[in-house]
């Protein structure tokens, strides 16, 4: 199985009236099937990087597990596209509410457990971190600038957890939850804490990323994309400062813009 995200492929191309055959940068979709406890839990596809830190992240996010310490074992066959989680209890937790499903590539309604679990494992933001509009700006230029398998293929998202002056982590998919997954893992398997850190995100807020965003427990979610109106509302209700259009110097702020500093004074804008 290699490591790379993409592929070359021999494609033909149409411009200014003429065609041309060339190589072209493709992103890689693969499919993982995840066991728990040697049954059928779920398909993800996803990008073929960083598998223990998605399947850990999803669970989490799943409310599979809360810490990293439930897995007894966690065994990825990259070949034949499984993972294999046991866990210390024989038990998942309200299994009533899974079922075996094909979560894809695609965005929003693709994640079939919507809201059920979600109001079990979203948290509200106890956060009490501050950024600049500055700081804001540089994060998510320094996140775009580093993801050369966006630059090179166009095919994938990137999400980066952030201090407010540096990435701590970045992580690309081709599915956006993924991407959030694989940041949630990192977090799990390496004890970083999150209250005080920053969600950098390329594509659309809406209600699953935001959730994803509670989830993971941070305050601040910057993204270069638009926001949904009902992930507006979540963050409303989940104390979360949701920052959207992100490009060049400017940006909106949605919601909880205490958070979000002027450079000059450090004020909080009202």
């Amino acid at each position: 199985m290699t490591d790379s995200l993409s592929s070359t492929k021999s494609i033909v191309k149409y411009n200014q009236k003429q065609f041309s055959t060339l190589e072209d940068e493709i992103v890689i979709e693969f499919p993982l099937t995840i066991y728990i406890n040697n049954e059928e839990f779920a398909t993800m596809v996803c990008s073929p990087r960083d598998f223990e830190e998605m399947v850990i992240g999803f669970l989490a996010s799943e409310g599979v597990i809360r810490f990293k310490k439930e897995i007894k074992d966690l065994t990825i066959d990259e070949d034949r596209g499984f993972a294999y989680v046991e866990l210390h209890s024989t038990d998942i937790k309200n299994q009533q509410y899974f079922s075996k499903r094909f979560i894809g590539s695609c965005c929003g309604k693709s994640r079939q457990f919507y809201f059920q679990n979600d109001v079990r494992t979203a948290k509200t933001s106890m956060s009490s971190t501050t950024i600049t509009a500055e700081q804001c700006i540089r994060l998510m230029k320094k996140m775009q600038d580093s993801s050369l398998v966006f630059k090179n293929t166009g095919g994938v998202h990137n999400a980066a957890l952030c201090s407010a002056d540096e990435l701590i982590v970045n992580r690309s998919d081709i599915g956006r939850h993924n991407a959030l997954d694989k940041l949630y893992g990192h977090s799990l398997l390496n004890g970083v804490s999150v209250r005080d850190k920053i969600l950098v995100f390329s594509g659309r807020i809406s209600s699953e990323i935001l959730t994803k965003a509670a989830k993971i427990g941070v305050g601040i979610v910057l993204s270069k994309s638009a926001p949904t109106d009902l992930a507006i509302q979540l963050a409303e209700d989940l104390n979360i400062t949701a920052v959207g259009f992100i490009r060049g110097s400017s940006f909106n702020i949605y919601s909880h813009p205490e958070r979000i500093v002027l450079d000059q004074t450090k004020e909080e804008l009202s």
